[in-house]
C-alpha cells in the first residue's frame, strides 16, 4: 500500500499523491500485462490495431490459424525478410540495434526483430517514438521467454497487416492468391514477406516493381538461411 504524505494541518500533498498514483498505474498496468501473456499464450490474439478497428466499428478481416496450418515457406521468408537472427536472439537484437545507434548519421534504420514487432503489434501502438521503443524491448524478452520461438512466430503471423482491415496469414493468402496459408509457394511467401514493411501499398497479387524486387532478395535470402530459420517451424 502506498501511503499518501500530507502537509502540516493535514492537506494532501499534491507531489506524494502524484507520486502514488503513477505507482499504483503502474502496478496494474504490470499486472495486466502478466495477466495477457499468460492468457495469450493458449487463445488467439488481436493486435492494438484490430482492437482500434472494432472499436471505430470499421471492418477487420482475419482467421486465426495455428502455425502447423502455415506454409513453411512464409515462416521462413518472414525471418529472411524481417529478422535473420531470429532463432538466436533472446526478443532483441543486440547487434543490430548497437549498429544502429553507433551510426554515425544518427539512426536511419529500425532494429525490430519479428519478437519486437510482435509485441508492438499485440501490446503496444503504431508510430514511432522513443518511449514505444523503450517499451518494446523489455517486452520482447518477456514474451519470448514466456512463450517460445514457435509461438512468437504463430501470433506475429495471424496480427501482421497485408491490406486495409486485412490481418493475418491466412487472409492475406486468400484475398491476395486464393489459397489458404497452408499452400503458399516460395515465390508467394516471398512477395508477402516483401509487402510487410508497406502493407497499404504494396499488392502481392499486382507486384510493383519495388516489390518484385524485394520479393526476390528475400528468395535469394531464404535459400541463404539454412537451418537458422528452423526454430520456428512446427516438428
Amino acid at each position: 500500500m502506498v501511503s499518501v504524505s500530507t502537509g502540516r494541518r493535514g492537506r494532501i500533498n499534491p507531489l506524494g499523491w502524484f507520486l502514488g498514483l503513477c505507482l499504483r498505474i503502474a502496478f496494474w498496468l504490470a499486472l495486466a500485462f502478466v495477466v495477457a501473456t499468460a492468457l495469450y499464450r493458449f487463445v488467439p490474439v488481436p493486435s492494438t490495431l484490430m482492437l482500434g478497428r472494432w472499436a471505430t466499428l470499421r471492418s477487420v478481416e482475419r482467421e486465426w490459424m495455428p502455425l502447423t496450418q502455415i506454409s513453411p515457406h512464409l515462416i521462413r521468408a518472414v525471418i529472411a525478410s524481417e529478422d535473420q537472427r531470429f532463432c538466436s536472439h533472446r526478443g532483441v537484437d543486440w547487434i543490430e540495434l548497437n549498429a544502429v545507434l553507433d551510426d554515425e548519421d544518427g539512426p536511419s534504420r529500425g532494429a525490430s526483430t519479428l519478437t519486437m514487432q510482435t509485441a508492438k503489434n499485440v501490446f503496444l501502438w503504431p508510430g514511432r517514438s522513443y518511449v514505444r521503443k523503450g517499451l518494446e524491448i523489455p517486452i520482447a524478452m518477456a514474451i519470448d521467454l514466456a512463450w517460445g520461438k514457435q509461438r512468437v512466430m504463430e501470433v506475429y503471423l495471424n496480427v501482421a497487416e497485408w491490406g486495409e482491415g486485412l490481418f493475418g496469414a491466412e487472409a492475406a493468402a486468400r484475398r491476395y492468391f486464393g489459397k489458404p496459408a497452408s499452400r503458399l509457394s516460395p515465390a508467394e511467401a516471398a512477395r508477402l514477406a516483401g509487402a510487410l514493411p508497406n502493407p497499404i501499398l504494396r499488392n502481392p497479387a499486382r507486384p510493383s516493381r519495388a516489390l518484385q524486387s524485394a520479393a526476390g532478395r528475400v528468395l535469394r535470402r531464404m535459400q541463404q538461411l539454412g537451418p537458422l530459420g528452423d526454430c520456428a517451424i512446427p516438428g
